[in-house]
């Protein structure tokens, strides 16, 4: 599979002060394929250490971090010589090794001109923060599921994938059926590698969902196997809700409309755990609320909050929506109350921008805008719609209240730009959103300071 963040590993590889790299994220998102993939096409040798049910590897981190009898040890553990900028060092499922991480301050201090790498699961990883992990000696960086342009790729549609990436209007409109189509069967298929393989090498959509229920079942079994016992019941009822949430036309979460086990409904500080545990395993999201759509974001967030799940196939496989309801028409964008819609379009954000989506209302809850995200020093609106249909009264109300250089709308219908820097953006398009927020900071002078206050 192409996936587009080795580009990112090529940037971290040619940083001059390079820390070793700790690459996290939800279970099954292809963490180890992709540093494989990256040692084979850009070394001469790969030295490979993978920690998961692996006494003796572990072994080799006992005790001080010699130079010479690390590499020793190493070279002999791997069967491979190791040598300084030719030789990928990578230690897998790092998490289950905690001197292997505290390792890595040694890797940083004594021997910078290896190139090392690790991989762990996020849940793994939030857990040994804070006891003994090498502040400031790692670069940290998250891998999420496939996008919809790596998915094109996998599919054999990579020249429609460059089509995406250059953002011309003509070539939108000549191709817009079939893109359709490939997006109709990326909010089927989703984005993890598994069920993106199965679909790309059986044409099944059977095969994928196969895939993606097991992925479902050993993420149920994490639950069990990794959360504190008594969390245990409170998660699985949290994650079995997620969809139930996203179903209804108000997709605010609601803690009461959580069965507590055993009977009743559930308070929002019963749940607190059970959010950051899922949020820490990598599978779900919070989307906040914020009172003020100025930079940074972060700071104006309120206790109101959407819930989103790590990938949309998995979503549509946990809802039990069939493929034909996904594939036929256009009963994907009404069915289910638009949720697959936004859980493409927050899911496109993090992978295109690596950002936080967040959203706004009014103190009222009468207008709400489905996206915020800051870009390029912007606050992008952004209404997260399908089908042809280009009346979005609440983000017109919020471009009048506020006067955004840059909104956008998502719709099936073609690229059009409006007065007032409003973009029609078609929703196959949505990883276009950083291109265009840096176009338009660039024409209106704007710095990575620039505000959005209301008037």
């Amino acid at each position: 599979m192409k996936r587009f963040f080795l580009e990112r590993l090529d940037d971290w590889l040619k940083e001059p002060n390079r820390k070793p790299l700790v690459l996290s994220g939800a279970r099954q998102v292809g963490k180890t394929w992709l540093l494989k993939e990256f040692g084979r096409t850009r070394f001469d040798s790969v030295a490979y250490v993978n920690f998961d049910k692996n006494a003796s590897a572990k072994a080799l981190f006992g005790g001080e971090f010699r130079r010479k009898d690390m590499l020793s040890d190493l070279e002999t553990f791997c069967g491979t010589r190791i040598v300084p900028g030719r030789t990928l060092v990578f230690f897998d499922e790092i998490q289950l090794c905690p001197d292997a991480i505290r390792s890595l301050k040694y890797w940083q201090e004594e021997a910078p001109d290896h190139v090392v790498v690790s991989a762990g699961s996020l849940i793994g990883l939030a857990l040994l923060e804070g006891t003994g992990w090498p502040v400031g000696k790692t670069r940290s960086m998250t891998l999420r599921p496939l996008s919809f342009r790596e998915f094109l790729c996998a599919v054999g549609e990579e020249p429609l994938s460059d089509l995406v990436a250059e953002g011309d209007a003509r070539r939108f409109d000549a191709f817009s059926e079939r893109l359709v189509r490939r997006l109709k069967e990326y909010l089927c298929v989703g984005g993890m590698p598994a069920a993106v393989a199965a679909f790309a090498e059986t044409g099944s959509h059977a095969a994928a969902r196969a895939q993606q229920r097991d992925i479902l079942s050993d993420y149920a079994r994490d639950f069990g196997k990794h959360a504190p016992k008594a969390l245990v019941p409170r998660i699985r009822a949290l994650w079995k809700s997620l969809p139930l949430q996203l179903a209804k036309e108000d997709k605010r979460f609601v803690s009461a409309e959580v069965p507590v086990p055993g009977g009743g409904k559930s308070r929002a500080r019963d749940l607190r755990d059970a959010f950051e545990w899922l949020e820490a395993a990598g599978v779900a999201h919070r989307v906040w609320n914020i009172s003020k759509p100025d930079v940074p974001l972060d700071a104006y967030r309120n206790h109101v909050f959407k819930l989103f799940g790590v990938d949309v196939g998995l979503l549509a496989a946990q809802s039990g929506l069939a493929a034909r309801t996904i594939l036929d028409g256009s009963r994907v964008f009404t069915e289910f109350k638009g949720a697959l819609t936004e859980q493409f379009v927050q899911q496109e954000l993090r992978a295109a921008a690596d950002a936080e989506p967040f959203y706004w209302t009014t103190p009222d809850s009468r207008t709400e805008v489905d996206f915020l995200v800051e870009l390029s020093g912007l606050v992008v609106p952004v209404e997260a719609k399908a089908a042809c249909n280009l009346r979005a009264k609440s983000l017109k109300s919020y471009r009048e209240r506020f006067a955004p250089p840059l909104s956008v709308r998502t719709s099936l219908a073609g690229l059009r730009r409006e007065a007032d820097g409003l973009v029609n953006l078609p929703l196959f398009a949505v990883s276009r959103l950083p291109a265009l927020a840096a176009e338009t900071a660039e024409v209106a002078g704007l710095d990575s300071h620039a505000e959005n206050t209301e008037p």
